[in-house]
């Protein structure tokens, strides 16, 4: 399952609106097949994994077991179901990683795989695979886009130098950033922020696509506007401020992830950095030359 984990974090920026799915077909303690989803709209992990497999090894499916990061598909989209395929190939196992929440799957895959008289196990390194596609769990689970908060401030906590912008970030942070802005739907500032700073919120330092860009107006239903970028099938969307827009998104619930970038440089005074929500749990702290950026994230409820 560690290596579906790695096979489908591949498919990562071409993937998208599906999710990240990786499939190993292994028999007798070896790999004899292995694929990940590549692009929306082509051959699913377990299609490709089954393509992968060697003439000569074809004999050996009805002995092997398939490893899957995500329930196969139980539905006719841009591809045909791919639990009628695994039913097809007639494997004697498969291992899920977690069940897909999308109302047209969400256990119906598991349920004919079963159906077929095939032995299926489902949460095997369940969180991890959760983990890996957040923002579609999110998306479908919530019916909302998955929520990064975002900000960059001072060691003595605040996010502009006397009310006046100033550069936080340094060339490796600004990289991260557009990094993050490519890997995402969608990107938000105030009203406020984007009159002043003029943020042209692209991907510059990065490769991929542009987010969709947001201006957040001043009485704006952050509820509502959840809403429509759900019906737009945006599945996950960065904030970047300024701070009453944080503080909005946080004091809502509205919020998955919150990264915080911190450089050592004193301002003294200025607009003070949102503050974060109760209980938060830090699940990455690293640096990047003088700077710290830590990702927060909600406690895990048992």
């Amino acid at each position: 399952m560690r290596r579906c984990l790695q096979l489908a974090e591949n498919g990562r920026q071409n993937a998208r609106p599906n999710p990240m799915v990786g499939a190993v077909i292994v028999c007798d303690g070896r790999i004899i097949g292995e694929g990940y989803h590549v692009r929306c709209g082509e051959g699913h992990a377990e299609v490709n994994a089954f393509a992968s497999v060697r003439p000569e090894d074809e004999r050996l499916l009805g002995r092997s077991t398939i490893y899957v990061s995500l329930e196969p598909c139980a539905h006719y989209g841009k591809t045909p179901p791919c639990a009628e395929l695994i039913v097809r190939k007639g494997v004697a196992r498969v291992v899920v990683g977690c069940v897909d929440p999308f109302a047209r799957v969400q256990g119906r895959g598991i349920a004919m795989i079963r159906e077929a008289g095939i032995d299926v196990t489902v949460g095997v390194l369940e969180r991890e695979c959760m983990e890996l596609n957040s923002r579609f769990m999110t998306f479908h689970s919530c019916r909302r886009p998955y929520i990064i908060l975002k900000w960059a401030q001072s060691s003595d906590g605040f996010i502009d130098d006397h009310f006046r912008p100033a550069a936080i970030s340094n060339a490796a942070t600004r990289m991260l950033s557009h990094k993050l802005r490519a890997e995402n739907d969608a990107i938000l500032v105030g009203r406020v922020t984007g009159e002043r700073d003029r943020p042209k919120l692209n991907v510059r330092h990065w490769s991929g696509p542009d987010p969709m860009r947001i201006v957040l107006g001043h009485h704006t239903d952050l509820n509502r506007l959840m809403a429509d970028l759900h019906s737009k099938t945006v599945q996950s969307l960065i904030v970047e401020g300024g701070a009453m827009t944080h503080r909005s998104f946080i004091d809502a619930g509205l919020w998955d992830e919150i990264r915080v970038e911190t450089s050592p440089v004193v301002f003294g005074d200025g607009t003070r950095a949102p503050r974060l929500p109760e209980g938060v749990a830090v699940r990455e702290s690293k640096v990047y030359g003088e700077n710290r950026v830590v990702v927060y994230v909600k406690p895990i409820r048992n």
